[in-house]
């Protein structure tokens, strides 16, 4: 992904990154979930299969640089979406109190929140 990390500032923060999967009345269809990041701190973090309600959580430290990221590729039933997960140099702030950075997939799209009460929806599927 990223190759030249020399022009990038370093930091040295923890961030709680959550997918979730908030479809309803889906117990018979997962949403499939695979992650991995552009650094070498994770490398292809793998995939989860999510039932209604359950997450695919992780911990980013950036001790990397602002260019990290995490990618995620997220499949229900015919759609696919491909996003950044946690990318440094947009979640530092929004996530940075308490630092978490939370993603609830729903049959209309992709919400974010960093408290997990205060849900905005950030894209659609398409």
């Amino acid at each position: 992904m990223f190759n030249n990390y020399s022009s990038c500032r370093r930091r040295q923060l923890e961030y709680d990154v959550r997918v979730i999967n908030g479809f309803t009345n889906n117990s018979s269809l997962a949403l499939v979930v695979w992650c991995s990041s552009g650094g070498e701190e994770f490398g292809d973090m793998g995939g989860r299969a999510l039932q209604e309600g359950d997450d695919f959580s992780w911990t980013s430290t950036t001790t990397t640089t602002d260019c990290f990221s995490v990618v995620c590729t997220v499949k229900w039933d015919l759609r696919k979406r491909k996003f950044d997960a946690f990318k440094v140099a947009r979640d530092v702030r929004r996530c940075y109190r308490p630092r978490k950075c939370s993603w609830l997939v729903k049959e209309d799209g992709f919400y974010f929140s960093n408290d997990e009460v205060n849900w905005k929806k950030d894209f659609s599927w398409s």
